[in-house]
């Protein structure tokens, strides 16, 4: 039984500071530092766009971040330009402890899709890769922590207990949007009701 980290999505522009900020975003990065000891892989996730990318809001007339349109046959909510290829929004957070990452898979690059999980677009029509990773290191169990709690870090979660992984939510390392009161304590009960287990951090300690 081997165990990994899942780090969804923390990066610069979803700080504080960033371009798509979640509130306190920056404050789950020493509690994820503090428990990288804890796995034996540990795979971080990147919101990594082109400049065209059909979920922003700055790609159409008269848009404006929070609407709705339709892409490519899905309902798509529009959102500020955040995390462009190779830019410094993209980047992790600075503070985070960088050096324990065995793997890391980009997500959202394909301009007419976007890309919650950390497995698949949200059409489904193109794997990232994370699970064919997890299942050749023999990893059963999947911890996954970041941001957004209530858009990628629970489509990265029910994914992975949909793809046969134990999946559990640490919830003191992940932030959520709430772009509607009550999206966070909603994704929480999707997540759980989906057979993902929500723990704080504390109840890692000494399992390894």
């Amino acid at each position: 039984m081997s165990k990994a980290l899942l780090l969804v999505d923390i990066q610069n522009d979803f700080s504080p500071s960033g371009t798509l900020p979640v509130p306190d975003g920056d404050e789950i990065v020493p509690v994820i530092n503090n428990i990288l000891d804890q796995f034996d892989y540990v795979v971080a996730t990147l919101d990594w766009h082109p400049e065209n990318h059909g979920s922003f809001a700055s790609q159409y007339t008269g848009k404006k971040p929070g609407d709705v349109v339709n892409l490519s046959g899905t309902e798509q909510i529009l959102w500020p330009m955040h995390c462009v290829q190779n830019s410094e929004g993209a980047k992790f957070i600075p503070t985070l402890n960088t050096a324990s990452i065995n793997h890391i898979v980009h997500k959202g690059t394909h301009p007419d899709v976007d890309s919650y999980s950390g497995f698949y677009d949200n059409q489904k029509r193109h794997m990232t890769g994370l699970a064919k990773y997890l299942k050749s290191n023999a990893i059963t169990d999947v911890y996954v922590v970041g941001l957004a709690a209530d858009y990628c870090v629970k489509f990265t979660a029910l994914d992975a207990v949909a793809a046969g992984f134990n999946t559990f939510v640490i919830k003191d390392a992940t932030r959520g949007v709430n772009v509607q009161d009550g999206d966070v304590d909603a994704a929480f009960s999707v997540m759980e009701n989906a057979g993902c287990k929500i723990i704080q951090s504390e109840e890692l300690k000494g399992e390894k």
